[in-house]
């Protein structure tokens, strides 16, 4: 009996000191989410290069895979901006501190990835996509000429 006493005394005192290091290592971990979370750095022209790049490549990989145009661009334009909000807070580096949402982080998407992806893949663009992209394209520099 003598040996069963003892042995749940060494159980519990392995347990507490098994348990305590890793609930200390836990809420230290839930500590430096918080910090990340409130340092978030605006996306620099780097940054925005590689998502655009990324967005591109996925959008050429899907229509070669005979994804439906249209989703495949949903997709990559929908991760571009989620990636800017979730890594960057919604800023660019270039706008200063101007938060931009989501919807205007997706529209800006989807004309630079089409415009990337006309450089890799311009055979799977559709032509009417783009048109509207040169359309769009010289409306945006005529506004910035004004």
């Amino acid at each position: 009996m003598s040996i069963n006493f003892y042995s749940k005394i060494i159980f519990k005192l392995l347990g507490i000191c098994l348990i305590i290091p890793f609930s200390l290592f836990e809420v230290s971990n839930i500590n430096r989410q918080i910090k990340a979370e409130k340092n978030l750095i605006a996306a620099s022209e780097k940054d925005l290069f590689l998502y655009r790049q990324m967005g591109a490549s996925y959008l050429c990989i899907a229509s070669r895979a005979e994804v439906e145009f249209n989703k495949a661009l949903g997709i990559a334009s929908a991760t571009f901006a989620n990636v800017i909000i979730g890594k960057h807070g919604g800023t660019i580096k270039e706008l200063g501190k101007e938060k931009l949402d989501e919807k205007r982080l997706y529209n800006a998407g989807t004309l630079q990835i089409v415009g990337s992806a006309l450089n890799i893949c311009p055979d799977s663009i559709p032509k009417k996509i783009k048109s509207d992209y040169e359309k769009r394209v010289k409306q945006i520099i005529k506004e910035s000429k004004k």
